[in-house]
Order: structure tokens, then sequence, then C-alpha cells
């Protein structure tokens, strides 16, 4: 489905685990008009789990169920749902963790990539999942981006997370931390410093200027607390410097972040998943103590290196304010915007 200046890409918008807080915020995310200006959402779900979250939300939408997206109709206060077939709902029930909720979650998520393969969809948001629901279903993957390289067939991948204030890329996602210290590989860095330097241009960036962390504390300060800096991230910087790519580094984790969020850099790589994950949710998430609940969620989550464009929440299922109405829908907003960024 090729796009022009006069159409707006028709994203596949998966509901998420439908235990969780996914088919409330879709319900909302969709029920904003303003979505409309810049795209062409079709739900990915379940009609019914998706009518009780209409009610949850306090939107005012009515359901399209469709089987093709060609029956789909991209008018405002219309919410096209690509019913998937065979669904068993009984035992969903909200905060809990079961293999149905997870069969649902997941068999969304390969529809929504089997649709942008076939380029009957541009492009596709997801909702969050729950990993052990999914795994439960008997679908064994450590998360979407998982999910999305081995049905897509794509090998050289990475999780970027972007805000308006902070954009990180990751070395490793789901490993444990003694493994995602292995590997830190010179080839490893040097293709996720390739893909950030292509994501950040393809978001508006003509020539991003890229920070790099060390692993150690202090970048290892020359040798004094291990190898990998010298062995493997300076090599990887190196030969990102001779293709061009304004590339520094390592920078001591400890202040790359602040240096970034500063404005030194467009963007920064982290070595591992909590590396780039904790300052990146400290500046989005925002507590509420009287409430005793997150009151802000935003941050959108970016698969690179994949053949088709696919953007997510970054945050999870919120189990424990499901089905209350009280979810926010900001980081879907945000997943919806950035997707149509990178398509335009």
């Amino acid at each position: 489905m090729r796009l022009s200046k006069k159409h707006n890409p028709v994203l596949a918008v998966t509901m998420g685990d439908p235990a969780g807080i996914g088919p409330e915020i879709a319900a909302k995310a969709i029920g904003k008009n303003a979505i409309y200006n810049n795209c062409s959402p079709v739900l990915i779900g379940n009609v019914s789990i998706m009518k009780n979250a209409i009610k949850i939300a306090g939107t005012d939408l009515s359901i399209n169920g469709i089987t093709e997206i060609s029956q789909a109709k991209f008018t405002k206060g219309v919410l096209n749902i690509y019913e998937i077939g065979g669904v068993k709902t009984e035992n969903v029930r909200f905060g809990e963790v079961s293999a149905e909720a997870g069969d649902l979650a997941f068999r969304a998520i390969k529809t929504a990539i089997d649709l942008a393969m076939q380029v009957k969809v541009n492009g596709i948001v997801t909702g969050p999942v729950n990993k052990e629901s999914v795994n439960k279903a008997g679908y064994h993957f450590s998360g979407h981006t998982e999910m999305f390289a081995h049905y897509t067939n794509t090998g050289k991948y990475a999780m970027m997370l972007a805000d308006k204030s902070l954009k990180v890329a990751h070395v490793s996602t789901h490993v444990q931390l003694r493994k995602a210290c292995d590997m830190i590989k010179k080839e490893r860095v040097l293709d996720v410093i390739l893909m950030f330097n292509s994501a950040l241009k393809k978001l508006g960036i003509p020539s991003p200027r890229i920070g790099v962390a060390g692993l150690n504390p202090h970048s290892s300060d020359g040798g004094l607390f291990g190898n990998e800096e010298a062995d493997e991230i300076i090599p990887a910087v190196e030969e990102g410097k001779k293709s061009g790519i304004k590339v520094e580094g390592p920078v001591p984790p400890d202040t790359l972040f602040a240096l970034t969020y500063g404005g030194k850099y467009d963007g920064c790589i982290a070595m591992y998943h909590d590396q780039g994950h904790i300052p990146f949710k400290l500046l989005g998430f925002k507590w509420d103590e009287e409430e005793k609940r997150m009151k802000n969620v935003s941050g959108v989550n970016i698969t690179l290196g994949l053949p088709i464009v696919r953007t997510s929440v970054d945050h999870g299922t919120a189990f424990e304010i499901a089905g209350k109405g009280i979810a926010s829908p900001v980081a879907l907003n945000q997943a919806i915007e950035y997707a149509v960024k990178l398509l335009k």
C-alpha cells in the first residue's frame, strides 16, 4: 500500500492484553477525532472486548467489524475492528494472567504483522502485552521486539525508546544481565549505531549527534574496571565515524543521559535494558502518591531494523487499574504520532 501526500497511512493498532488497559487506551486514543487528521487506524482485536472497553473509556464510538482492510470506514467516530476469529474470552478477567488473554494478544500481533508484510496496512502500533500470559498460551517469546524480528525474518534489530526529551537505542534488551555483558561486541554496537542514525534521520534530524554509553562505571576508567570499552565499544564508535556519523563514546553512563537530555546529543545508545530504561522512565513516568498510581506514562518503543514500521507504548498492562476507566492514553497517542512520522 503506497502512500501519497493525499492519503494518510493506514495503521494496524493491536489491542494488547484484554485483561489489561490496552483496549481502554485504544478506545480513548481512537476516540479522539483528531487522530483521523494524520492516519487511518484499524484496531486488531475482538468486537465484544472492545464494546466493553468503549463503555469503560466513556468514548462515543460506533463499531465497524471487518475481516478485510477494504471494508474499513475511515470516518471520525467509527472504530474499525479487524476481528480475530476463534477467540475464547469467557476466562479473561481484568488484572489476571491467563492463556486465553495471551492467545488473543499474540494472535492480534501476528495478524498485524501479516497485514503489514502483505502491504495491506502501512505500519503497526502495538498495545501492551503480558509476557507470562503470552507464554502460557504457548508462544515462547521474551517480548514484542523478538516476535516482530521472528515473523519478519529480521536478523539485525534493536529497541529504541523515544520521547520529545530523550531518545535511546539499546545494544541488548530482554536477556539476563550476565549475558548482556557478553553481547557487547564491536559488530553489534556498530549495527545499533547505524540503525539508530538512520531512525533519527527519519524522525527529522538531518545530521544526528549520537552518544554511546560505556558498559562499566566511568566507562572503565582506562581499563581499571573492564576491557569492553577498549576492545569492543571504541572500535565500533571509530567505525561509525568513518561512515560519516557524528558519534562519540564511550561516554560514562552516569552522565550520558543528562548530557543527551540537555541537548549535547540528539540520542544515545545504552548497552543493556535497564541502563537505558531507567533514565527514560524516570523522565516519562509520573507517580501520584495521593492516588497511589502512575498519573502519567509517556514514551514510545520503536523496533529498528524491521522491513515494516512498528511502534508501541513503553509501559505495561497495568493490571492494577484495568477496567477502572482511569488509564492514560498519552503513550499510545505518542506511538501513533511516531509511526506517522516514520512513514511520512
